[in-house]
């Protein structure tokens, strides 16, 4: 188990991604996925309250409504770390503090909770001054609807500013960040957001950790996405030199008997400041290689011929 950052809430280093609940899988495989991730020590769950608005006949929050069904008729919830976000569910667009409490509000009843352990800002709000959005989030900390506040998607210099605002006002600080990060895309956290995760004590929570099923050697050719519900996602990765990184993952994961996928999270864990990466499965028996990932161990020179081959391609 792992702290999140430099708060009270300890997790297992692989969190569960949310967004295929009521979108790739229906509720009851989704309460599979849900039950085996448990079993196997998971604790953490990532959605947020706009999954899935993006499928077709969903308008949001499907996913919430899912995971608050499977706590309420398991009677887990004191056992499980729920993160949510808020600013981009289509009835609860932006983060106008009337907003925040609002789209809060209907999270707390999807999930059937009275608490979110960890909210995030979705995305950022250029129409709100930041310091109206933070003071809105310290108002739900302090009401106790809200254990801890989070940052997703944020470039570095509106991030330091939050931390500024924090600071200067006392407001409930952050513990965590969430980037899009993982072998194929790496700028959106190297150099800057890694340096002020280490430096301001953060969890960092990669979200795309598989690149959308690229990373798990699922998509070989473009022809192998073609009518899959995550090619516009995976499309974006395709490259010679990222089909090179998944021929390497599948060497390494040869060489450990373990699955492409395990081995991509597992590169994810060495890098720093990583908490858990978020990783979701559709399906439960794409489960076990996501638990296995905290448990492999990788060379310095396996570390290295993925980094390696991961610059090469620049993004």
């Amino acid at each position: 188990m792992v702290a999140i950052g430099n708060s009270d809430l300890d997790i297992f280093p692989l969190a569960l991604g949310g967004n295929t609940f009521g979108w790739t899988s229906d509720e009851p495989t989704s309460f599979e996925i849900l039950d085996a991730f448990a079993a196997g020590g998971g604790n953490f769950v990532d959605t947020a309250d706009s999954y899935s608005a993006f499928a077709e006949g969903n308008s949001g929050g499907e996913s919430e409504t899912v995971l608050g069904n499977w706590m309420a008729s398991r009677g887990n919830r004191d056992h499980m770390v729920i993160a949510t976000k808020v600013s981009q569910h289509p009835e609860f667009e932006g983060l106008a503090p009337a907003n925040v409490r609002a789209a809060a509000e209907a999270s707390l009843k999807r999930l059937q909770t009275d608490h979110i352990d960890v909210y995030y800002a979705h995305f950022d709000d250029a129409d709100t001054p930041l310091v109206d959005t933070l003071g809105a989030f310290d108002e739900l900390v302090r009401d106790g609807l809200v254990r801890h506040v989070a940052i997703s998607n944020y470039s570095p210099e509106r991030i330091r500013e939050w931390l500024s605002l924090t600071a200067e006002n006392g407001f409930a600080a952050p513990i965590a960040l969430q980037p899009h990060y993982n072998l194929v895309h790496r700028h959106d956290y190297e150099p800057e957001v890694a340096a002020i995760a280490t430096e301001n004590g953060l969890g960092v929570f990669p979200y795309y950790s598989l690149a959308a099923g690229f990373l798990a050697g699922k998509y070989r050719t473009q022809a192998d996405l073609d009518g899959q519900p995550r090619q516009r996602m995976a499309t974006r990765y395709f490259s010679e030199t990222g089909l090179a990184v998944v021929d390497a993952l599948a060497g390494i994961a040869e060489t450990h008997s373990a699955e492409i996928s395990t081995i991509a999270l597992a590169w994810l864990l060495t890098r720093p400041g990583i908490t858990a990466p978020i990783a979701s499965a559709s399906r439960l028996e794409q489960l076990p290689a996501l638990l296995d990932a905290p448990t492999v161990t990788l060379t310095a020179s396996e570390i290295s011929r993925l980094t390696t081959l991961s610059d090469a391609i620049g993004a």
